[in-house]
């Protein structure tokens, strides 16, 4: 069984191959249509047949897996505080080295199936050679560059909306409004602004970007999704059904604070400051959408946010780490050991809302 990590990683991956795969055909039809299917430089070129035709198929698809593979595994956060020119820039370098490599080894291969001989026949070696001084391998690098320049531009766009956003923006999960029901966690920071004084802005940026690393993998495998960064603030929202399986919502709460309880020693190393947090969880229907004039964001919209946002700021009233609604947890499927704190008046509303501190390693004092 894959884990919830795993699973989006290979989610990530799977348009890379996409990608190189229907811009091969469409390459591949421009030439057959050009050509008339006729192979015009046949001490060059591969003529294209149906195995041929699998085979590049096959060929271009794993190439782009590879891509992917590689941007997420090694490249991705080795470039990221590089501009957004320079990160191209140097990966669009590695990539086309890559790809010469690659094509050592791919083009041999697909000329042996075209001449119906063996991988080592000498007249498989002398059509590689010619190649490789060929009109045709220019043609193909050209090809192989525009694979290259697309797959680096999906993979920026993606990192910065995120691949769940970019997935709604692309399939128009959210061009027209709908309503959704959804858990949402605000999680804040303690202490942030007497942290962010003694750092100075540049090394609190520093020590953000640190903590907020820390929370990934508990929110990915708990298949939360982040809705904002606001300061040091995050937004963690989860589809209904999806929050409450297996109790995800209360225990990625605990899964980042075991997460920062392990980097602790890094913390204090860099920064001399383990970070702490608070947290509100509430269940409750919201509205969907695109909006935006000059940009488009999806964004969502109901009482729920707010609400959330003041189970929250009861933390420090409290002296407790998670507060949750009684309404959510009533719906958890798994039992939590909780401290009731009756119904209370949030600023701004005019019904009162009964909520409860969790007793668990999830919610230990201030």
């Amino acid at each position: 069984m894959l884990n919830p990590k795993q699973k989006r990683n290979i989610s990530r991956i799977i348009p890379f191959g996409i990608i190189w795969l229907v811009t091969g055909w469409v390459f591949l039809l421009a030439e057959t249509v050009a050509t008339g299917n006729q192979n015009l430089n046949p001490n060059t070129a591969v003529t294209l047949t149906i195995p041929v035709f699998i085979f590049a198929s096959l060929a271009v698809t794993s190439v782009g897996l590879l891509v992917g593979l590689i941007e997420l595994v090694i490249l991705e956060k080795r470039f990221r505080h590089y501009s957004f020119a320079r990160k191209v820039g140097y990966k669009f370098i590695f990539y086309l080295a890559l790809m010469l490599i690659l094509q050592v080894i791919l083009f041999p291969i697909a000329s042996a199936l075209d001449l119906g001989v063996s991988l080592f026949d000498q007249i498989v070696l002398e059509k590689t050679l010619l190649y490789f001084q060929s009109l045709v391998f220019v043609n193909t690098m050209f090809q192989l560059s525009f694979h290259l320049i697309l797959s680096l531009l999906y993979a920026a766009i993606s990192e910065n909306l995120g691949h769940q956003v970019m997935f709604n923006f692309f399939t128009g999960m959210y061009h027209r409004p709908r309503v959704e029901e959804r858990i949402f966690m605000f999680l804040d920071m303690k202490n942030s602004t007497t942290i962010a004084e003694k750092l100075g802005h540049i090394k609190y940026f520093d020590f953000l970007q640190m903590y907020y690393d820390a929370m990934t993998d508990p929110i990915i495998n708990h298949l939360g999704e982040v809705y904002q960064y606001i300061g040091d603030e995050v937004v963690i929202s989860w589809k209904k059904d999806q929050g409450l399986k297996d109790n995800n919502c209360i225990r990625c709460f605990q899964g980042i604070k075991d997460s920062l309880a392990l980097m602790e020693s890094q913390f204090k190393e860099n920064y001399g400051i383990d970070p702490e947090f608070k947290a509100g969880i509430h269940v409750g229907e919201v509205t969907t959408g695109e909006i935006g004039a000059l940009k488009k964001e999806i964004i969502f919209t109901g009482d729920v946010l707010n609400t959330t946002a003041r189970i929250q700021a009861l933390c420090n009233e409290h002296q407790v780490s998670l507060i949750i609604s009684e309404e959510l947890k009533d719906q958890l499927p798994d039992d939590v050991q909780t401290r009731n704190l009756g119904a209370i008046q949030l600023k701004g509303k005019s019904q009162s809302t009964k909520v409860v501190a969790l007793l668990t390693d999830a919610a230990l004092s201030c």
